[in-house]
């Protein structure tokens, strides 16, 4: 009896030891989101009515054609009065910019630089005064901006400014487009996963202004029509004295690349056109590489997440051939959709069954911020805190799409109610009108149809 009793208190002394060890793996591998800080520009960057039509009617290179097109766009752009623009191209519009530089909106590395100092020290300053967190303490820096890669790097500037430590992991991405926060994510989580305690920043944004298209190519044009000035500061951390005040935990996270055919790989980038301007080419096979990277993103999230009735019908959907859409709310509370456009915005609703409802944070945020690529969700999620839809326990689902092509998307627990108004406060309570008049549809009049972007 003795052996007995003395092999039972070793072999639970071994259980409780095993059980914590693995609880501590749990909880280290955590990935939790303590606080996220949107940039909102000065009101004197705002793109209203007027201000668009003299930054459209200062491009002397569009023909009458090229104006109808790219007017029709913008009547059906699902963008509001009060959505950010680069300063420079607004100070070249009123005409205030050097006359030698007014010629096609040519901008200096100067200004791109400024440009994103401005979003990256504004948001990073709140965010650090939100948290009480000092910047000695980050352990990760990981900052994505597509379209405008410095020497020295965008990381570099936030570490010199903030004299972070020597040993700060630093990554600076380039060339992701829209989807390129959760890609930004997917590294922080995979960092936590081997190295407990640590605190991560992921600073996501695009540079607008030197990738103004100035041509007539009515591909390239539309870029200018859709991407708004925005950026997200976020706070990310695995360690347990940080999750009690976390907003929420990273549930899963699922990347998709269609970069193999050759087809979704050439759908969206950044070239010449050919007399030599830069911007950024928007394909007509966009719809068509986004619908096949979302199913196929959504084949590897549904067994993550679906419920195993959910799962069962769509093994049986499989097998019969049945294209019938899967249940996704039946594991999921709220959709944070990325708002490229009206067109992206339909069409995954249309894809997951959704309520308008439920599209109602991506479409407002279209509305009033645009899409500010990468940084777009978190508009979107700041939409859903502000109106207090999130509660705690209940499960939001990222989906974004990106050049390349991808489909990146992710699914994370609220962690407590979450009410903060954030960069929506000082309109909320606007949101959502009873209706959304256009107000460059009085000012260019109705049209019937145009393309999108993604």
């Amino acid at each position: 009896m003795e052996l007995f009793a003395l092999l039972t208190v070793v072999i639970l002394g071994y259980s409780v030891f095993i059980f914590r060890a693995l609880y501590e793996k749990w909880r280290n591998q955590s990935c939790y989101i303590v606080e996220y800080v949107c940039f909102k520009p000065s009101d004197d960057r705002k793109l209203n009515t007027q201000l668009s039509g003299e930054i459209v009617m200062r491009n002397k290179n569009l023909g009458k054609d090229e104006l109808h097109f790219l007017l029709k766009v913008i009547v059906l752009s699902g963008l509001g009065e009060e959505t950010y623009g680069p300063r420079n191209i607004i100070a070249q519009a009123r005409g205030e910019e050097n006359q030698e530089r007014l010629r096609e909106y040519m901008l200096s590395l100067g200004d791109g630089i400024s440009e994103m100092e401005e979003f990256m020290y504004a948001t990073l300053d709140e965010l650090f005064s939100k948290t009480c967190v000092s910047p000695m303490e980050v352990d990760v820096l990981v900052v994505n901006i597509s379209l405008f890669s410095p020497v020295p790097s965008l990381s570099s500037r936030i570490v010199n400014r903030y004299k972070m430590r020597e040993d700060v992991r630093v990554f600076n991405l380039s060339g992701m487009g829209c989807s390129a926060s959760l890609i930004s994510i997917d590294i922080v989580q995979n960092i936590f996963k081997s190295h407990p305690n640590k605190l991560a920043i992921v600073v996501t944004s695009e540079s607008i202004g030197p990738n103004w298209y100035a041509g007539n190519e009515k591909s390239m044009i539309l870029a200018n029509c859709l991407f708004r000035s925005g950026g997200c500061a976020i706070l990310l951390s695995n360690n347990r004295a940080h999750a009690d005040r976390a907003k929420l935990r990273l549930k899963c996270l699922v990347r998709t690349h269609l970069g193999a055919a050759d087809d979704a790989y050439q759908c969206a980038m950044q070239t010449e056109d050919n007399v030599g301007r830069l911007g950024v080419f928007l394909s007509r096979d966009i719809p068509k590489a986004a619908t096949r990277a979302f199913f196929q993103n959504l084949k590897t999230l549904a067994p993550k997440e679906l419920p195993l009735k959910q799962l069962l019908l769509l093994l049986l959907r499989q097998a019969k051939r049945d294209q019938a859409g899967v249940d996704f709310k039946s594991g999921v509370d709220h959709f944070c959709l990325h708002p490229g456009g009206k067109a992206v915005i339909d069409g995954v609703g249309r894809s997951l069954g959704l309520s308008e409802y439920d599209l109602e944070p991506a479409r407002m945020t279209l509305h009033r911020f645009g899409n500010t690529s990468a940084s777009s969700l978190w508009y979107v999620l700041g939409y859903m805190e502000a109106k207090r839809r999130l509660k705690k326990g209940q499960r939001v689902l990222m989906i974004s799409f990106g050049s390349g092509f991808k489909c990146n998307s992710s699914v994370w627990e609220v962690t407590k109610d979450l009410d903060d108004a954030n960069v929506w406060t000082d309109c909320i309570n606007r949101y959502p009108p009873k209706t959304i008049l256009n107000p460059f549809l009085k000012q260019y009049g109705s049209v019937n149809e145009t393309s999108d972007s993604s």
